[in-house]
């Protein structure tokens, strides 16, 4: 039996019949979320980017879970966030929201019981409040500032009582407000890694000037010095290299282990470094991303790579750097 044979008859299963019709019911489901917009998401967003503390974000069940990414999600593009449990909160973790936050709650039927308390709190404290539920003329959606109120489509469950669409509806709301907070924002790629230190997303968007040597660590030498003298610089600072500037500072040349190679001979340690060097060597920006520099690495076939900033040396990143870091 052929590899593609089983997979062109899964094709024709009831699952997979079964998953596109869940997927279809979703997908419409994000088209006519999308399609009410309006004042009350135009209202929501600077209500919620006003507020000087944190953005805490309720709800219960399935709805909680949805919360919970949604607060992640607003942490982790620079708006402090901070999911809240409702019944928690009931039972003293109401001290958890100030009045610098804002709330968002959510709810598909807008009645959930454990969230009233939590509705009250805000009202007292004129704490504003922004609802995600299902239904126009819930306490939910009447009690808050600002209802985002889901567009009325059916269940991806076949009974109509799993909540499926609907959660797919609140998170992609979530994330339509975390975007948009996040580009009133003006956040960038550096904030981002600021955020995601670890993992491959924070690799990704690492700076050479995060790697880079600088200072004393250095290897560089005037060009009219011995080739005597840049060895031994070599030597010292153990980069395979050393970098020639000339008396404003600038680099003008390189000279590396292929160099000495190919110069190699009774004179070469009387010669000058100017007469062995590589002139005009390539070298990178300290913003530039350290995926970009081990491409540059890996495009020459060299293990180090001089950092510049207005054509003076401020640094040298090594291949090693790059994949110690895990940039790939």
């Amino acid at each position: 039996m052929s590899i593609a044979e089983p997979a062109a008859a899964r094709l024709d299963s009831p699952d997979v019949t079964s998953a596109r019709r869940v997927l279809a019911l979703e997908a419409e489901g994000l088209t006519a979320l999308a399609d009410s917009l309006g004042d009350a998401f135009a209202a929501a967003v600077p209500l919620l980017d006003a507020a000087e503390g944190r953005i805490i974000v309720s709800g219960m069940g399935k709805s909680g879970h949805v919360a919970r990414k949604i607060a992640a999600t607003l942490a982790s593009t620079g708006r402090p966030a901070q999911f809240v449990h409702p019944a928690e909160a009931s039972h003293g973790d109401m001290g958890m929201i100030t009045r610098a936050d804002a709330v968002i709650a959510l709810s598909n039927s807008g009645e959930t019981p454990e969230l009233a308390d939590l509705i009250a709190y805000t009202r007292r404290f004129g704490i504003p409040l922004v609802g995600m539920t299902g239904r126009a003329g819930s306490t939910l959606a009447e009690q808050a500032d600002v209802a985002l109120v889901l567009p009325r489509v059916n269940e991806a469950c076949p009974l109509g009582l799993a909540p499926t669409t609907s959660t797919t509806m609140m998170l992609a709301l979530g994330d339509a407000l975390a975007v948009c907070l996040l580009e009133r924002k003006g956040f960038t790629a550096a904030d981002f890694q600021i955020f995601h230190p670890g993992g491959q997303l924070g690799r990704r968007l690492l700076t050479v000037k995060d790697l880079m040597h600088a200072g004393e660590r250095l290897p560089l030498v005037t060009p009219d010095r011995p080739m005597s003298e840049a060895i031994v610089e070599m030597s010292a600072k153990s980069f395979g290299c050393v970098g020639v500037v000339d008396g404003a500072g600038a680099l003008i040349g390189i000279v590396t282990d292929g160099d000495l190679r190919r110069h190699m001979g009774d004179d070469l340690l009387g010669q000058t470094v100017e007469s062995v060097m590589t002139r005009q060597p390539k070298s990178i920006r300290p913003s530039a991303l350290a995926a970009e520099a081990l491409r540059i690495l890996n495009t020459l076939a060299v293990t180090s790579l001089f950092v510049v900033e207005d054509g003076k040396p401020v640094g040298l990143v090594h291949i090693h750097d790059c994949l110690r870091a895990g940039v790939a």
